[in-house]
């Protein structure tokens, strides 16, 4: 990344980019705190809390994204930070007056999914106006980046205040950093290119599958997508079984626990740093194919974990290890994504992608809790990782793709872009160029981060 300015406008997307990410991450699990501490939920609630805000904000999105492709994106992305602060802001205020209840936080867990997946669909469209294709890798790796800064000092910040404030207090501070976003966002200024016309003068079947028959039908995409969304809910489905394993049976206090997901988060910076000079020297499809494979050698070590220091110490290198590879794997993955989608589709694909991400997520988490019930969470634990270590077989094996030409004019030249070769390295990195291409999946954080759901190794959402 080298410090290289992407000029003012991108500077202001990425100060909101930051302002919501380490709100986010400053409120880590909150909902989760305020279910037991304040309301006393059980276990059972808070599971509900944790897979229905996916659930139902997935198919309350359903519809939204292509909506979303025929609106101007940069309007979009700021009423959506507006709803988030809205729906978030409602939770102190009523804990204030004593009002706060399970069904609020439902319902608010349900409208920030919902926000988060069509911020997410009109961020990556407008991402690949806003910049050259030239400049769009340094963008996600600086994304990506700043996501890993947020985790590694977002939860500890977050947990001080909790302690000096209660957890509500976490909420607020998310809302205003929503708020913030939606501020940097208006600050971005300039203007869009045009929106893609509808078909039809209303919303049709058609539109709402039209993301899934674009990524099932590409040879590269479709791939990506199944490795993609089977890795992150594995990782994601253990998770809170981890936490059971690591808090409850073998008796880590809960500073260990913080540390030993903390402090790895160093390496989604390291790697971040490493994606475009990697891509550069080796090759985009080389470095998106063996960063794949890494990412999934090491959670099956988890299973190995004892009581004491070496037990933490082995989850610190593990995680470092996991994370240091999904840090150069998510850029290099989202900037190879957008690529292949015009720019008149990107909405409702990078909408279908999000949605079937959460939706499988959840699904994992509640077949991983019965499955725990029955084998303990050691063992759940370890026959995941197992099974991670298969995917990589999903990963595309033909990845000479051409990249599609956009219906839309290109902002930058006034002219419409020639078709490119998007496949092996030569075609797209020659001798001192960079890695065309990229998405804005990185403009947006996980669903539901200040909610129940949460995971100490996050791949994130690409």
């Amino acid at each position: 990344m080298g410090g290289r300015s992407l000029g003012r406008r991108f500077g202001w997307l990425w100060a909101a980019y930051a302002a919501s990410a380490f709100g986010t991450r400053f409120a880590f699990d909150a909902f989760s705190l305020i279910a037991i501490v304040v309301l006393g939920a059980g276990t059972a609630e808070v599971s509900l809390l944790a897979a229905a805000g996916l659930v139902v904000g997935a198919v309350v999105a359903l519809p939204l994204g292509p909506w979303v492709e025929f609106r101007r994106k940069r309007p979009v992305m700021i009423a959506m930070d507006l709803v988030r602060f809205v729906a978030l802001l409602t939770v102190p205020v009523a804990y204030a007056f004593g009002l706060l209840g399970f069904g609020q936080l439902l319902a608010v867990s349900v409208v920030v999914a919902a926000a988060d997946i069509t911020f997410l669909a009109a961020s990556g469209a407008f991402l690949k106006t806003l910049l050259p294709r030239e400049d769009l890798l340094v963008a996600n790796a600086r994304f990506e980046s700043t996501t890993w800064t947020a985790t590694v000092l977002g939860p500890p910040l977050g947990g001080f205040a909790v302690g000096l404030f209660g957890p509500v207090i976490t909420i607020a501070a998310d809302a205003v950093s929503y708020l913030l976003s939606a501020v940097g966002i208006r600050a971005v200024g300039g203007s869009e290119p045009p929106p893609a016309k509808p078909e039809g003068p209303r919303l049709t079947g058609r539109d709402l599958r039209e993301g899934w028959r674009f990524i099932l039908a590409h040879p590269l995409l479709r791939p990506l997508f199944v490795n993609t969304i089977v890795v992150n809910g594995l990782i994601m489905a253990t998770a809170p079984l981890f936490a059971v394993l690591m808090l409850g049976q073998l008796g880590f206090a809960p500073w260990e626990y913080a540390v030993a997901f903390a402090v790895p988060c160093l390496g989604g910076l390291i790697g971040a740093r490493l994606s475009r000079p990697l891509v550069t020297r080796y090759g985009r499809d080389k470095v998106l194919f063996v960063s794949g494979w890494l990412r999934v050698c090491w959670p099956v070590g988890l299973v190995f974990i004892q009581p004491g220091v070496p037990g933490l110490i082995l989850v610190i290198v593990v995680e470092l290890c996991l994370i240091t590879c999904i840090g150069v794997f998510n850029p290099v993955l989202a900037t190879s994504r957008l690529e292949q989608v015009p720019l008149d589709r990107a909405a409702r694909t990078l909408s279908a992608w999000s949605i079937a991400g959460k939706l499988t997520t959840a699904t994992l988490t509640a077949l991983w809790g019965l499955l725990a019930a029955f084998t303990g969470p050691r063992a759940a634990v370890g026959i995941a990782g197992v099974l991670m270590l298969a995917t990589p077989l999903l990963l595309p094996r033909n990845r000479r793709t051409p990249v599609p030409v956009s219906e839309h004019v290109d902002q930058e030249s006034g002219h419409r872009p020639r078709n490119q070769d998007a496949g092996g390295s030569e075609g797209l990195l020659r001798t001192g160029s960079r890695l065309r291409g990229g998405d804005g999946s990185r403009l947006d954080r996980d669903p539901g981060r200040s909610g129940a759901a949460g995971g100490p190794a996050e791949p994130h959402d690409p």
